[in-house]
């Protein structure tokens, strides 16, 4: 029986980088910028302090705010993208917020934006386009979306976010 070369027997590590997934995340916009405009790095926290959601978030990925109102809670419809960013190295983490509140976080590089109304851009996101319930998706908190909606968001927003570099 004739033997492989001992090389071929040996697995190699994969260097491959995993493609950079692009979301979006529902907050008021009070807190979504709460969470833009922290110091030293901003940070992003969905679906009221929940850690799981966060789990599925990588470094290097993009993340878009979507606010459907300017307070929690609130009626006052502002349906607008408010921040925009990558997420930085690191893993979820728990900030306490006082009394017992003690929300999951993921730190994330805002960039520089304008917030922008979504009613420009529904008929030409995917995940608006032709549908008059685009807000049901909304609801779940932290949704994926293709890498072309995060394109136009963030054009739209202004946001100098470099696409083209492998995250």
């Amino acid at each position: 029986m004739p033997t492989a070369p001992l090389g071929l027997l040996m697995s190699t590590p994969r260097q491959s980088r995993r493609a950079a997934r692009h979301w979006i995340a529902v907050a008021s916009a009070e807190h979504a910028r709460l969470g833009r405009d922290h110091r030293p790095a901003g940070f992003m926290q969905v679906c009221h302090g929940r850690g799981s959601p966060l789990k599925r978030v990588s470094p290097g990925d993009y993340v878009a705010y979507y606010a459907p109102s300017e307070r929690f809670g609130g009626r006052d419809r502002l349906q607008a993208f408010v921040s925009v960013g990558t997420v930085a190295p690191g893993s979820p983490y728990q900030a306490n917020m006082g009394n017992g509140f003690m929300p999951w976080r993921r730190d994330v590089h805002y960039a520089e934006a304008r917030e922008v109304a979504i009613a420009g851009l529904l008929d030409q996101l995917a995940f608006t386009r032709d549908s008059r319930h685009w807000g049901y998706k909304l609801r779940f908190g932290l949704f994926e979306v293709a890498a072309e909606d995060m394109h136009l968001i963030a054009g739209a927003m202004q946001a100098p976010l470099d696409f083209s570099s492998p995250h």
